[in-house]
C-alpha cells in the first residue's frame, strides 16, 4: 500500500541484509516511525510491545526473526532457543506458531551451513505469499461490498480494531475488501470503531483509511449497534487472529458485542481472513488462549496534546484495578460468512473445508 504516494510494506529487509526494518505501529498516527530489527530477540520484543501487530504481521516478523536467528546461531540448539522465545511472544494468534513451524520445516533439514541463506528465502517467501493471500481476500470481498451498493448511497461498513494493511504485510484482511472495492469506484464509507484499549481504530485503521483517500468516521466502540439499529451500517467487516476448525472467530475484545448487533439487526456479519489464521487443530473457540495483557493500557491513554506534544495520562482513578482482556470468541452461528483469499464460505467446519478440502484428511 502506499503512504502519501509512497509504496511501503509493514516489515521488509534492510537495504544492507543485514537486519529487518519494520513501522513501529506504537509511534502511529502521530509520527511514522521506521525500526530496525538485529536479532531474533528483537523481533519478539516488536511483537510482544505490539510495535508490530495483527495475526499476518506477526507471523511474519515471526518468520523473519527465525531468519535471524539462523544468522545468530543455526545450530539446531540455536534455532530451537529462538522458536521457544518467539512463539512465547504472544499466545493468541495462530500465525506465529504457523510461521515459526513454517521455518523450522525448511531449516531442520539443512546443514547449519546453509541455513541462514535458506531461512531469509523462506521468510521472504511467506511474506510474499501473505501479501498475495490478503489481495485475493480484497477481492473476493469487494464482490460483497459491490453486491451491497444499490446505487443511491455509499455503502456503510463498520469494522473493529485494525486489520488492515498494518496488520498484515500489504492489504490486509477487513480493509483489503474496502481498498479493492473503492479501487473498482464503488462508493464506499467506513465507520471506524476506536476500539479501546490502545486504540487501534481510532489511530492505526483511520490512518491507513485517511492516507488512502477512503471515506470514514471515528466512532466510539459502543456506538456501533445504535448504527445498525438506525440501519446506517450495510455489513460489518472484521478480522481475526484465530478462527477455529468450526467457524469460531476470535478476534480484538469487543467483536462479540459487534456480531450481537449485527445478527439483531439482520446485517451481515463477515470475518476476513488468510488461511494461515485457521487452526484446524482447535474443534471449536472454547481452546482459544485469550492473552491478558497490562493494566496501564486501559487506565492510561497517549495522544497528542494542542501544543503538538506526544503525551501519556491515566483516565482512572489511581488505586482502581483494572483488567486488560485482549480476545473474545465470536460464535460461528453469528457469522455470515467467512472470506479467505479462496473465496467466501460459511463459518462451520463443512464450509471451511469446502474451500480447504486438504484439510479433511489432515
Amino acid at each position: 500500500m502506499k503512504i502519501d504516494g509512497v509504496p511501503y510494506r509493514t516489515i521488509w529487509l534492510s537495504t544492507d541484509g543485514q537486519a529487518v526494518e519494520v513501522i513501529d505501529q506504537t509511534a502511529l498516527p502521530h509520527a511514522l516511525r521506521i525500526l530496525r530489527l538485529n536479532t531474533a530477540a528483537d523481533a519478539a520484543r516488536a511483537i510482544s510491545a505490539m510495535v508490530v501487530r495483527g495475526a499476518p504481521l506477526i507471523g511474519a516478523t515471526a518468520a523473519w526473526g527465525m531468519a535471524l536467528a539462523a544468522r545468530e546461531d543455526p545450530s539446531d540448539a540455536g534455532l530451537e532457543r529462538a522458536a521457544a522465545h518467539l512463539g512465547a511472544s504472544r499466545p493468541t494468534a495462530v500465525n506465529l506458531r504457523w510461521a515459526v513451524e513454517a521455518m523450522l520445516a525448511v531449516l531442520r533439514p539443512l546443514p547449519a551451513a546453509r541455513r541462514a541463506e535458506a531461512a531469509a528465502q523462506e521468510a521472504a517467501r511467506l511474506c510474499d505469499a501473505e501479501a498475495a493471500a490478503c489481495a485475493a481476500i480484497g477481492v473476493h470481498g469487494a464482490a460483497l461490498i459491490a453486491a451491497a451498493y444499490d446505487g443511491t448511497r455509499p455503502v456503510e461498513v463498520l469494522t473493529h480494531c485494525n486489520a488492515g494493511w498494518l496488520a498484515s504485510v500489504d492489504w490486509g484482511m477487513s480493509l483489503s475488501p474496502v481498498y479493492k472495492a473503492a479501487e473498482q469506484g464503488v462508493p464506499v464509507h467506513v465507520w471506524v470503531d476506536e476500539t479501546r484499549p490502545r486504540n487501534q481504530g481510532a489511530a492505526l485503521t483511520a490512518w491507513e483509511l485517511l492516507r488512502h483517500g477512503v471515506p470514514h468516521t471515528v466512532i466510539v466502540d459502543n456506538a456501533g449497534g445504535h448504527l445498525m439499529q438506525q440501519g446506517r451500517v450495510d455489513l460489518c467487516i472484521v478480522g481475526s487472529d484465530r478462527v477455529a476448525a468450526n467457524g469460531d472467530v476470535c478476534n480484538k475484545i469487543g467483536t462479540y458485542l459487534k456480531a450481537l448487533a449485527a445478527h439483531d439487526n439482520g446485517v451481515p456479519f463477515l470475518a476476513a481472513l488468510p488461511s494461515s489464521t485457521i487452526d484446524w487443530s482447535l474443534s471449536d473457540g472454547a481452546a482459544i488462549p485469550i492473552e491478558e495483557r497490562a493494566a496501564d493500557e486501559v487506565t492510561h491513554v497517549t495522544g497528542l496534546t494542542d501544543a503538538g506534544e506526544t503525551g501519556r495520562v491515566r483516565v482512572t482513578p489511581q488505586g482502581s484495578p483494572a483488567a486488560n482482556f485482549g480476545f473474545d470468541v465470536t460464535p460461528a452461528r453469528l457469522v455470515t460468512a467467512i472470506i479467505t483469499e479462496r473465496g467466501v464460505c460459511d463459518a462451520s467446519r463443512e464450509g471451511l473445508l469446502s474451500l480447504y478440502p486438504e484439510q479433511a484428511a489432515a
